[in-house]
């Protein structure tokens, strides 16, 4: 069942329907949020980082030119590592960043490898949380930072936000924040801070609303081939997050931490 959730979420990010409604950075708050969570952990030329979920590279090449640090990215689906890589050959920062097929709760580097950890809209979606927050300290040198950006939850969500679909956005799993910070606690990552950022994922919820109407639009003028998307429960979900945003029942935070 893991291995399938993680297959599933792999094939969402890799589809031409979630670059539509997404862009090239998966997450909200996009290069502003990745730059925060950047600054928090004081990146710097010299400081080698760890990119858990990378995507289509975004957020790796952006902290890579932004604070000249080397990054690595893993990603569990196949296709994502071959479009960031060609992405960073494209950027010429391939002597900064680089791409490989791996699995958060199974980080195949060896112990202390890394100054910095980040994981940005991904940590939510791992099937076995404290496997990866586990993970996450064991790669990381005594006094690395590691710092998440993800959705949080403040009460049980509705219905439409717990199926399939859900999951595999990023919302169904979304846990409230101290219970991230608790497994990075339990993990032996200290000094947690926690700063919310709720009117990303307010603004990006706006944004994937509007462009829903405009993919299905295109879907049924036939300008481009989204066959198969199921647009009425895209629509149905994308109003219960965005009601759940208004309810403060799903909101958006940075946690960093440092290991000890």
């Amino acid at each position: 069942m893991n291995e399938d959730l993680k297959s599933c979420c792999a094939t969402l990010y890799e589809s031409d329907f979630a670059r539509l409604l997404l862009g090239d950075s998966f997450h909200p708050g996009g290069q502003r949020l990745s730059r925060r969570v950047g600054e928090k952990l004081n990146l710097r030329a010299g400081l080698r980082v760890l990119d858990v979920a990378s995507g289509k590279g975004e957020s790796a090449i952006f902290l890579a030119q932004s604070f000249g640090c080397e990054v690595i990215g893993i990603d569990f689906g196949r296709e994502n590592v071959k479009d960031a890589t060609s992405r960073a050959s494209e950027a010429k920062i391939t002597h900064l960043v680089s791409f490989r097929r791996g699995d958060a709760e199974k980080l195949d580097f060896p112990n202390a490898g890394f100054d910095a950890v980040i994981c940005e809209c991904a940590f939510c979606t791992f099937p076995d949380k404290p496997a990866a927050a586990s993970q996450f300290a064991r790669v990381l040198r005594p006094g690395g930072g590691v710092g998440l950006s993800d959705l949080t939850r403040s009460t049980t969500l509705p219905p439409e936000l717990t199926g399939l679909l859900a999951w595999i956005s990023c919302i169904a799993d979304a846990r409230p924040v101290e219970e991230y910070a608790a497994y990075l606690r339990s993990a032996g990552i200290s000094g947690i801070e926690i700063e919310p950022h709720d009117e990303a994922l307010a603004e990006m919820v706006h944004d994937i609303q509007g462009k829903l109407l405009s993919a299905e639009l295109m879907s049924k003028l036939k300008k481009v081939d989204l066959e198969g998307v199921d647009f009425a429960q895209a629509k149905t979900l994308a109003r219960a997050a965005a009601d759940a945003v208004r309810a403060k029942t799903l909101g958006y935070a940075i946690i960093v931490g440092q290991r000890t």
